[in-house]
């Protein structure tokens, strides 16, 4: 990412902790699945069976639990404590998409942190590292183009 750093404003996320969280929630999940058989490999899709994972975006306020049952991301209410939490801010997630910065950099700075389940942390990490995914621009969340992937989820066959 060709950015200066950032933290979105406390007042978003003072916002964001008060609304529900289990839409975005939804929504990751379904971005997920969407990339299921690219991502996971069948050591992974084992580690994760029944697994509750948490992903915070921690200046955004927004908390995303969701769990992997019978080979599908679901989200769930995070009543229970996650096997794995991961956390980093919106600008730390965005670098981690886009490639610009490495897992290892940022969580030896100390800008990601994982907690729980260790084995299964550094198993996500080493299959996220050696997937084979186009970088994430800015460009890739512009509304149409949100809208348009939407579409080809929900309506297959129409571009």
């Amino acid at each position: 990412m060709n950015m200066k750093p950032f933290r979105l404003p406390d007042t978003l996320a003072r916002i964001a902790t008060a609304l529900p969280q289990t839409p975005p929630a939804f929504a990751f999940c379904l971005a997920l699945n969407a990339m299921r058989d690219r991502l996971l490999t069948d050591e992974l899709r084992a580690a994760l069976e029944g697994k509750n994972l948490r992903l915070q975006v921690k200046d955004a306020g927004l908390t995303l639990n969701f769990t992997f049952r019978r080979g599908r991301f679901l989200p769930s209410s995070g009543a229970t404590d996650p096997d794995l939490t991961i956390a980093a801010t919106a600008y730390d997630f965005g670098c981690l998409a886009s490639r610009s910065e490495d897992s290892d950099t940022l969580f030896f700075a100390r800008r990601l942190v994982m907690q729980g389940d260790t084995d299964l942390g550094l198993l996500v990490k080493n299959t996220l590292d050696a997937a084979d995914l186009p970088a994430f621009t800015m460009a890739d969340v512009a509304p149409h183009r949100v809208l348009q992937r939407l579409a080809t989820l929900v309506l297959p066959g129409r571009p």
